[in-house]
């Protein structure tokens, strides 16, 4: 197979503002460098920057990422025309690619469109955005959907993360092929344990924003605690961790409960390796990666049905909660931690090989660009 040149553009990326943002996005990225020869182009916004515009280029993983920051403004229409720029400058630093792989309807992707008209080169989104599911269509603005539905009608391809989020798209009016297309996991760092743990241990990790319930989750672990129940509770992520560890604090089973900031990958694979079982308690979600990394952990998970989960939530996965709610969260904790609950690690690592790994990922984006580019 000849290997194609393919830009990867997102709405979200990492970069030094945002070290974790946009990082799926990432590993979609370095899945097709795989196979193909991958470039990536980002632009942002810094405040208070010297320079209009300050370009940095750097090697990751084997991808070549050139970023492209702008002095933000205080007003949406200039910052809106200096990513253009920024984009544009970075673009002519890098060779032309074969086919665009743009992420995320926002506007920032408005230069997919414009690259295809201007060059002929064709673009597939990837989407991510749970402002685009069709249950927030009331709440989402009419002007992020007007713009969505324009590029999504534009691409070859819409390749959203879930059926979920597919339903949306479609009812927003993009009428453009799709085709669902998971998040990625590496399934070479994240890899069961080789012996269990003495005490029955949780884990929750996220940007721990409000529609995530973190104080819930640990809420929950407490009162467990609090009833006898012998357990450990590992949370964190890559937000605000002090109102956790002030409720730590005053509890008296605080030696039960790890509290923890921003993580690296390898960080979060050995973290979920000490683990059993995985919470998520979140409000709103599309399909999310820690889940996949879960399962590719051997780890059972607790997680509300929201969004796309239970379309990739096999059985014996764990248990999947109506609502947010801390009684429900607090009798599925005590159900998975019993020896009536079954527990199979190595279904769950041979199913997240089969439907989230580098190799099955990387394939079914690499059939997509063929099909288009042939």
């Amino acid at each position: 197979m000849q290997k194609k040149n393919i830009l990867f553009i997102s709405s979200w990326f990492p970069n030094k503002a945002e070290p974790t943002n946009g990082n799926f996005v990432q590993r979609h990225a370095e899945a097709v460098s795989g196979i193909h020869s991958v470039e990536v182009l980002h632009a942002i916004g810094i405040k208070g920057q010297s320079q209009k515009f300050a370009v940095e280029k750097k090697m990751e993983n084997g991808l070549k990422i050139l970023t492209v920051y702008y002095r933000n403004s205080s007003n949406p229409a200039v910052n809106f025309l200096r990513r253009m720029q920024a984009y544009s400058l970075g673009f002519k630093k890098l060779k032309k690619p074969d086919l665009v792989h743009a992420n995320v309807l926002h506007n920032n992707m408005l230069f997919a469109v414009y690259l295809k008209k201007r060059y002929s080169i064709p673009f597939v989104v990837t989407e991510h955005w749970t402002a685009l599911r069709r249950i927030n269509a009331e709440t989402t603005s009419s002007n992020i959907k007007r713009i969505a539905k324009f590029i999504g009608n534009q691409a070859e391809m819409v390749l959203p993360v879930s059926q979920d989020l597919l339903s949306g798209l479609r009812f927003l009016g993009i009428s453009t092929p799709m085709k669902v297309i998971p998040n990625v996991v590496n399934t070479k760092l994240f890899e069961p344990k080789e012996k269990p743990n003495g005490q029955f241990t949780f884990i929750h990790v996220s940007n721990l924003i409000a529609r995530k319930n973190p104080e819930k989750i640990l809420n929950a672990a407490l009162k467990l605690m609090e009833k006898g129940n012998d357990l450990y509770l590992k949370i964190g992520g890559d937000g605000d961790v002090s109102h956790l560890e002030q409720i730590r604090q005053r509890s008296r089973f605080k030696n039960n409960i790890e509290i923890f900031g921003i993580q690296t990958l390898p960080q979060i694979a050995a973290k979920m390796k000490s683990a059993d079982c995985f919470i998520l308690l979140s409000d709103d979600e599309n399909q999310p990666c820690v889940i996949a990394e879960s399962f590719a952990s051997g780890l059972n998970v607790i997680s509300t049905n929201v969004g796309g989960i239970s379309e990739f939530f096999p059985e014996s996965a764990g248990i999947l909660l109506e609502k947010p709610d801390e009684d429900l969260l607090e009798k599925a904790m005590v159900k998975i931690m019993s020896s009536e609950f079954e527990k199979r690690p190595e279904f769950l690592t041979e199913y997240a090989a089969e439907i989230f790994s580098v190799e099955a990922i990387a394939k079914q984006f690499s059939d997509v660009y063929t099909a288009i580019l042939k």
